[in-house]
């Protein structure tokens, strides 16, 4: 295959450009990074509410006191939206105000954690100042719909519109989730292929140790992970396990066919243009209805992979996305998890054989299963809770032999341990939660703020 690199702004004239954004990303082993991201809810803690965007209390007040510490303000109009900081990553506002740090590209996962502690912190400081609070779950307890105030911003008002003709849940997956992921980088076409494969298969598995959704407005709703069980319901055009990734013939050009039928959203020139339910394949011929006579720029179709929302995703690197987020020990847990699987060439092997002889069916069956079921659901005949602890064995042997150590000589296994702790014991976060529900809370979910605030 012909490698074909473009610059973000040139007018998309063949194919060639769409598969040679994949291909840029390939990078040699010892140039690859992790970049971690993860959402939190802010709310005020006067009374356990949703933050408005306006007012002395809000959003727009929260990022702007983000700025003291270096951070620079992005705006759509006269509104502050986002948060960049050279080599910093950046800071940016989901659909219900929820606050997501996007990582820089880093080198270890002892950075990482560095990196999450040090913005917790930042975000203590100044939500201390306003009475706001920050809590890390991967659904909200205890707001309704009707509770949480949107954010300005013109790619989320398309969506919002468009998301309940598709789907009964889109709503919930934009204002009441919150999750962890892990950028990833890939050497070649085959490499991601692997990788790809493996952590689409093994996804399932991340869902079920990071499981800690089980209330939805104040009352258990029967999942362990209902952020999960909401993208089952979200938009099947851009959602799932992709069973063609498994397929032979898979590679860059394939998984590029598949964006090009995930219907569009939306182009940005000076502002959002409406294209929801339009095929970036009429953009391509200039025959988009909401953009008539034009193509489209690399930057376009960069835009349109973002609007898929797999399990795994590939950009120029690879995104993992099935984890609920979680208190400051399991977001570090989530790049050093997959990091020692996917990174290490005799892990990722191992990791291959076990899920080799999955089925499709299979595969399907158990990202169904895992949000109510979580460790207890079974595939090929083996509980999630055998593989987790199987695979949990092949990533702290990958960190062992990658030997990234910190200061104090230490190396990147030791953030596995509340993931070994949960896979032991089989009991999820969203079952201590319940337990505490029906104990020591009494009935009140509004104690999760105080245990799973940061």
């Amino acid at each position: 295959m012909t490698s074909f690199r473009s610059n973000k702004s040139d007018p998309v004239t063949s194919k060639a450009q769409l598969i040679g954004v994949l291909e840029a990303g390939c990078k040699p082993k010892e140039q690859w990074k992790l970049g971690t991201e993860h959402e939190k809810f802010p709310y005020r803690m006067a009374d356990f509410s949703a933050l408005s965007y306006g007012g002395p209390n809000g959003i727009q007040a929260f990022l702007k006191g983000l700025t003291r510490f270096g951070w620079q303000g992005v705006f759509e109009g006269d509104n502050i939206i986002a948060l960049t900081q050279k080599d910093k990553g950046s800071i940016s506002l989901e659909p219900g105000g929820q606050l997501e740090l996007s990582g820089a590209p880093l080198d270890s996962v002892h950075q990482t954690c560095t990196e999450v502690s040090d913005h917790l912190k930042q975000v203590k400081t100044v939500g201390d100042e306003l009475g706001v609070g920050m809590l890390g779950l991967g659904f909200t307890p205890n707001w309704r719909r009707e509770d949480i105030h949107w954010m300005p911003k013109g790619r989320y008002k398309i969506m919002r519109e468009y998301l309940p003709k598709v789907g009964t849940m889109g709503i919930d997956m934009m204002t009441r989730t919150c999750t962890v992921q892990v950028n990833l980088d890939y050497s070649s076409e085959a490499d991601m292929v692997k990788k790809l494969r493996v952590s689409l298969a093994l996804q399932p598995v991340a869902t079920a140790l990071w499981a800690n959704s089980p209330f939805t407005e104040g009352k258990p709703n029967g999942f362990k992970s209902f952020r999960a069980n909401i993208w089952h319901h979200t938009d099947p055009n851009r959602t799932g396990m992709l069973p063609f990734a498994f397929e032979d013939g898979m590679g860059f050009e394939r998984y590029v066919d598949y964006v090009l039928d995930v219907p569009m959203y939306f182009v940005y020139r000076d502002g959002f243009i409406d294209a929801s339910g339009q095929s970036f394949r009429d953009f391509l011929k200039g025959k988009l209805p909401a953009y008539p006579g034009q193509l489209p720029t690399v930057a376009d179709w960069e835009d349109h992979m973002s609007t898929a929302f797999p399990e795994v995703r590939v950009k120029s690197y690879i995104e993992l996305r099935g984890a609920d987020s979680g208190p400051w020990a399991r977001l570090c847990a989530l790049p050093a998890f997959w990091i020692g699987l996917l990174y290490d060439s005799v892990s990722l092997d191992a990791a291959a054989d076990i899920i080799k002889n999955w089925t499709a069916a299979e595969r399907a069956q158990l990202y169904r299963d895992v949000p109510t079921q979580a460790l207890q659901a079974k595939i090929h005949g083996r509980t999630v809770q055998e593989i987790a602890l199987q695979v949990l064995e092949l990533s702290r042997a990958g960190l062992r032999r990658r030997a990234k150590l910190d200061g104090a000589g230490s190396d990147e296994t030791g953030f596995l341990v509340p993931l070994q702790e949960i896979a032991s014991s089989g009991i999820t976060p969203a079952e201590r939660m319940l337990a505490s529900f029906h104990g020591a809370w009494r009935g009140d979910v509004t104690k999760a703020f105080a245990e799973y605030s940061y």
